[in-house]
């Protein structure tokens, strides 16, 4: 198959949806089950991934073996673009969270349609700047919140509390050793602020976490935070 791009974008302006969600020159979609791995640390990085339904989980394993979750990527979102800056090898693992659909396109194809489509790299540059934003809201989080807010402002996040697009919260389904991780804190931390949330009537869970609108309003006011130490 020759290496050419739709024909829909040609005629009527290239269609980011349509390209990301088709087999093509260069692009293959792929199920994952749940648990399945995408990709590991040290493997070839040549492909970016785009996550058409689920969620994927990725993490680092240090040099002592310690493993550590460093994001969440959900419907919608990008992974693995470090290969576009001249990455050659992952440095992170990949699993599917959940049942996931994902469209894979090698660096080659990536580059070309970015340089070819400027409605595409303007799609992609959004994406990027907005996820750098939420990689510095990450950070400062880390650095001058309690872990009790961390996980507050984690699970609205993980909720898609606010999010454009989202017309009512999703339902989450991780592991509290899982959530420890995220947000730097041990697992019984974790299941003590739980077990506050809900009782407070911030969240609800039976198998899956609901997250309702008051642990936002919770949040606005600055109200769910321990000072104690941990």
């Amino acid at each position: 198959m020759p290496n050419t791009l739709p024909t829909q974008s040609r005629k009527d302006g290239f269609d980011c949806e349509a390209f990301l969600g088709a087999v093509g020159a260069g692009k293959t979609i792929e199920t994952y089950e749940k648990n399945q791995k995408i990709f590991s640390q040290g493997d070839v990085a040549d492909t970016v991934f785009f996550i058409r339904k689920g969620k994927v989980k990725i993490t680092v394993l240090s040099e002592h073996g310690k493993e550590a979750v460093v994001g969440i990527f959900a419907e919608g979102q990008f992974f693995g673009e470090a290969c576009l800056d001249k990455a050659e090898l992952r440095t992170s693992t990949s699993h599917a969270l959940e049942d996931c659909l994902i469209t894979s396109i090698t660096k080659t194809t990536m580059l070309a349609t970015l340089d070819a489509e400027p409605k595409f790299s303007s799609f992609f540059t959004t994406y990027l700047l907005s996820r750098n934003s939420r990689i510095e809201d990450d950070l400062i989080d880390q650095l001058f919140n309690s872990s009790e807010r961390r996980l507050a402002r984690l699970l609205l996040l993980l909720a898609k509390f606010g999010q454009e697009g989202a017309a009512e919260p999703t339902a989450i389904e991780l592991s509290q050793e899982t959530l420890a991780e995220m947000i730097g804190t041990t697992r019984s931390r974790v299941s003590f602020f739980m077990n506050k949330f809900r009782k407070q009537g911030f969240i609800s869970y039976n198998g899956k976490i609901e997250v309702h609108s008051s642990l936002l309003d919770a949040v606005l006011r600055d109200k769910p935070q321990i000072r104690e130490d941990e």
